[in-house]
């Protein structure tokens, strides 16, 4: 991959780094319940499940931080853009659609077609690469 479309993937990554920065901020001020929210039950349940909303979105904003830095580190390292299972390169359509992706169009529907031969079909994301939910 050239130079010049690496560091357009690194402003764009960096950019989303700030911005990820900022609403993390944003939450953290207004994540707090206050007593006038909990005056009764349906105001506590209303309350407990837009914090439940906030935490998973929150935990979606980490992984999405993690795979910023990680594909910053490639940059970095001159490896962006090569397919970890491969080592080939990622077309440039898929990282302009998908900048996080770190597997080509062939390794990833590899993947996907082994996921689906897991008893349950899921494997979580947060336990890192090859971890199913039998292994887990």
């Amino acid at each position: 991959m050239d130079r010049n479309t690496m560091m357009k993937f690194k402003a764009l990554f960096e950019s989303q780094r700030d911005s990820l920065a900022y609403s993390a901020a944003y939450a953290r001020e207004n994540f707090e319940i206050q007593k006038d929210d909990t005056a009764d039950e349906m105001d506590l349940t209303s309350v407990e499940v837009e914090q439940s909303m906030r935490m998973r979105l929150k935990s979606r904003e980490v992984l999405f931080t993690k795979k910023i830095d990680e594909a910053l580190a490639k940059i970095q390292a001159g490896t962006f853009g090569d397919c970890e299972d491969c080592e080939g390169e990622i077309e440039l359509r898929r990282l302009e659609a998908r900048p996080t992706a770190n597997l080509c169009v062939s390794c990833k529907e590899e993947q996907e077609r082994n996921e689906k031969g897991h008893a349950d079909g899921q494997r979580f994301k947060s336990l890192g690469r090859g971890l199913s939910l039998a292994t887990a």
